[in-house]
């Protein structure tokens, strides 16, 4: 096996452990009593279906230079699947422009088997489990945290982090300074927003939520153009 296999093989079996820490985690009652009660009470749509109802890990690939991450699994959507952005509307938005992009290979995400692969792209979240009303407080976020600093760390070949909202921008500045990496000045979460922080570039993105896609904050070139810029950024061009 060469040296770069080697690293390949242990970076993948590193982050295979990772899975397994984030996916047994207990440490938030409220966010265990929640997920739990949903995947228990279920959706009508999906009253047939199991809900996966543990925490979600990453999801992509282990050589990834591009890092998408997000805020938080959906009740309905990760929650029931048990894979980030999958079986909601807002991994509908994503994981289609991901397959325009290139970096997925096909344009929709609906359950573990159904034969999505990323390729130079891990999608995350900075909070693993279905939050009440979409909304974790700070020492959930907090608690999290560790899991991102330790996706972050094992994604050596990471250069380009896209932030689906204020929240993952802020969650995701957190991370790489708990891994030594700091801007000069903290910078301002915006649609289209770019800064270095350390050997990574951050781009905004609106969160493709229906809040957003539905009242046009957020619309299909929109998300395309940030998407590009990643490409664009890790393939080394200039803009």
């Amino acid at each position: 096996m060469t040296q770069w296999n080697l690293r390949q093989f242990m970076g993948k079996t590193a982050l295979h452990l990772l899975t397994e820490q984030i996916t047994s985690c207990r440490q938030c009652a409220r966010l265990v009593a929640w997920r739990e009660q949903v995947a228990r009470e279920k959706r009508a749509a999906f009253r047939e279906e199991d809900y996966w109802g543990r925490p979600v890990p990453g999801f992509g690939d282990p050589q990834a230079r591009v890092v998408v991450c997000g805020l938080a699994p959906a009740a309905h959507g990760g929650n029931r699947t048990g894979r980030i952005f999958t079986g909601d509307r807002s991994g509908d938005w994503l994981y289609a422009a991901l397959h325009r992009a290139g970096f997925a290979n096909q344009p929709h995400s609906r359950h573990r088997g159904d034969g999505l692969r990323l390729t130079d792209c891990y999608i995350t979240a900075c909070v693993r489990c279905a939050p009440p009303a979409n909304r974790p407080t700070t020492t959930e976020r907090d608690n999290c945290l560790p899991y991102l600093v330790q996706e972050l760390r094992l994604l050596e070949r990471a250069r380009v982090v896209v932030c689906l909202g204020a929240f993952a921008w802020d969650g995701a500045l957190r991370a790489l300074r708990q891994l030594g990496f700091t801007a000069k000045r903290k910078p301002r979460f915006g649609h289209g927003a770019e800064a270095a922080v350390g050997p990574f570039t951050f781009l905004g993105c609106y969160h493709p939520s229906q809040q957003n896609t539905f009242t046009g904050r957020l619309t299909q070139p929109m998300l395309d153009a940030v998407l590009r810029r990643a490409r664009t950024l890790v393939n080394g061009r200039r803009k």
